[in-house]
This record gives structure tokens, sequence and C-alpha cells, in this order.
């Protein structure tokens, strides 16, 4: 299987796997002009060949511009890794984590890190420790793990995230960046919510990777739903969901 690796000069072309089918949409557009933002710090998307009938991608940046809520600097940090359909279970997941970690090698960094989860929108940890990372740092369900190429300081949680999301109080509080593009779509789903049970709602928009350090309610920092002080979601949420979560429902 080939490796595609996408930049700045073929972006528009090659697209960057996700919402490929969806390319007129507000949450592709805005994952596009990210993209083209955040190359020059040293982003990173490799894909399986498509033209092979490949269905996977990494993306991975310098961890002192990563846009999760951690303290990483001198680590390569994983945002996505994502094999789908009838590419899974051929070792190609693996094969994307190569490319990551030989490139942190090439240009002389600690080593790799990567947020795990064992919920939605973010790799399950046993993935990462089968391939010889280690726990750093967690706030559940997140997992922190770094694979360190020599003896260094491990990389960590950006702060104690249990008493983040209090700082947003009354109503429902979106937090969102432009990293992922289904974000655009859960964010207009829960505003739709919000406005169908006549709960005030806003948008904190997060710009830069210092941003999502300093603003993000967890560790996940590309999206969160905050209700009147608590985190009830970092991924999107299905409306009849959400709907249940804002009424108070069991």
């Amino acid at each position: 299987m080939n490796i595609v690796e996408v930049n700045k000069d073929n972006v528009s072309a090659k697209g960057f796997f996700c919402y490929m089918s969806k390319r007129k949409t507000e949450g592709y557009r805005r994952k596009l002009q990210w993209l083209r933002e955040r190359f020059d710090d040293g982003l990173r998307i490799k894909m399986l060949d498509l033209e092979q009938g490949g269905r996977g991608f990494i993306e991975y940046i310098p961890g002192e511009f990563a846009w999760r809520a951690v303290n990483a600097e001198g680590y390569m940090f994983v945002h996505c890794i994502w094999v789908a359909g009838r590419s899974k279970g051929k070792g190609y997941g693996t094969l994307l984590l190569q490319e990551c970690v030989q490139e942190a090698r090439e240009s002389g960094m600690k080593g790799v890190a990567a947020l795990a989860s064992e919920g939605n929108w973010l790799v399950h940890s046993k993935f990462l420790l089968n391939h010889g990372f280690e726990p750093a740092d967690q706030h559940p369900p997140f997992s922190l793990l770094v694979k360190k190429f020599s003896a260094h300081e491990s990389p960590s949680l950006a702060r104690d995230f249990s008493e983040m999301p209090a700082r947003y109080k009354k109503g429902l509080t979106i937090v969102r960046s432009d990293q992922c593009p289904y974000v655009d779509a859960s964010v207009q789903a829960a505003l739709d919510a919000a406005g169908e049970l006549g709960i005030t709602a806003s948008v904190v928009e997060l710009r830069t990777s210092g941003d999502v350090r300093r603003l993000s309610p967890s560790p996940y920092g590309a999206f969160g739903l905050v209700y009147d002080g608590k985190l009830i979601s970092y991924h999107g949420l299905a409306r009849k969901e959400l709907l249940r979560i804002l009424a108070g429902g069991p």
C-alpha cells in the first residue's frame, strides 16, 4: 500500500480523507483553511493511497503546536489516526504510525505522543500500547501516551481538568476549533437542540493551539459541550441524546 503525503501544494486536490465526499460543506471548508495555516508549523498528513483502495490517514504535528490541551514540546504529536472500511485488519494503522515515528526520529525529536480515549473521535490506548507507547498522564476517559526515544521528561496534560468546565457557567457553551471537519455539524446540532429547548447557547472559538491549552474544557481540545458548568461531551452527540441530556433526562 502506497502512502500519499498531503501538503499545502496538493491539499486542495488530494483532500485530507475526512469529509472527502462533502467538500462543499462548511466543515470541510474550515478544515481546509485550518490546514493551510498549519503546514508551516510542521503539520503532516499521510493517507493510504485512495487509488489502491486505501482508506485511512494519520495527522501529526510538533508538540508545541498540538491542537490538544497538552504540554508536549519536543515530541511529535499525533492528532488523529484512522483506518476504515476494508482497510481495517491489514496492518495499515501500524504502517501509518511508523511514518510518524520515523519522521520524529529523523527530526531529532524526543519521541512521539498521542491522546487516546476509549470513547469516540480518538485512537484507543490499546493500539498505542501495543506499539511501545507508555502512559504519561491521564484524565479519564483520556490517556496521554508516549513513545520515548531516550530519557526525557514526559509530556503532560495542560492542567487539572476537574474544575475547568466550571468556568463556563449558565447555559450551553460550545467550545470548538476547526481541527476536525465533523465539528461544524456538531456545533449546529447543539445550537439547534438548545434553541428547541429555549436554552441560552454560546460558542467559544479556539483559533490557536494556545487557545486550546488555555480554554478547552477537556484534554481533547477540538470540541466540547459544557452545560451549566459541567462537561457533557467532548464529541458530537445525536440530536435525540443531546435533547435528553439538556432536558435533564436519565
